[in-house]
């Protein structure tokens, strides 16, 4: 089955020159300008990825992540033209898996986005983790606190499953991006915080245990 990406950019030329290189790549490229027709896009086409452009006519792109990731999880590379670290904590809460600031080279938007997908299609145990209350099933890739479904982004999910499968384990933000992101540099450990606080918000703080100067660690609660 062919796997569509959903590339939401107002800019034509971008689009464009986005859309031409992922279907070189073999990927299905399905095309909106504006905030409004992106969510109507993705609920059409159910795509296996949306490259969403942060600023948009009409709904932004925050909002439009916010309605993509409401109806379902799905992977969202977000593009931006400003560098604030505030933009970027902001994407990556409301569901944003993954960012690039414009200007980017189309052979790193593609790489990132083979990365993306990877991590989703990535074959994962059978078995349920548990953590006290809290149930990881990565068959279904649900989770839950005790008898509540709790819907986590993909990448959040990704996290919090290598996290579980070591309970009370240190795992460096370094090692965290290498292995969730797919990311050897090491440069954007920021990604990992905005992301565990992200589960914390949603999981209850209290269920990963910071190291300061280390990383983190999922911790059993009762």
């Amino acid at each position: 089955m062919t796997t569509t990406i959903a590339v939401i950019e107002d800019e034509e030329m971008i689009a464009s020159s986005i859309a031409a290189r992922l279907r070189a790549d073999g990927f299905r490229v399905e095309v909106a300008h504006d905030g409004a027709g992106g969510v109507a896009l993705c609920r059409r086409t159910r795509p296996d990825l949306v490259v969403l452009d942060l600023m948009l006519p009409g709904l932004d792109g925050l909002e439009v992540c916010r309605e993509v990731q409401r109806d379902r999880p799905v992977p969202v590379l977000m593009l931006t033209a400003r560098d604030s670290e505030t933009d970027l904590l902001v994407g990556l809460g409301v569901g944003a898996d993954d960012y690039m600031t414009k200007p980017f080279s189309m052979r790193e938007l593609a790489a990132r986005v083979r990365v993306l997908l990877r991590r989703v299609e990535r074959r994962l145990a059978d078995h349920v983790l548990a953590l006290g209350d809290l149930r990881v099933d990565p068959a279904r890739r649900r989770v839950a606190v005790g008898d509540r479904e709790v819907h986590l982004t993909a990448t959040e999910f990704d996290l919090l499953h290598r996290l579980a499968e070591r309970p009370g384990v240190v795992h460096s933000r370094e090692r965290l991006l290498e292995e969730v992101w797919g990311w050897r540099d090491g440069s954007s450990t920021r990604t990992v915080d905005s992301h565990v606080a992200a589960l914390r918000r949603k999981l209850g703080a209290e269920r990963i245990r910071t190291v300061h100067g280390v990383g983190y660690a999922a911790e059993a609660v009762r």
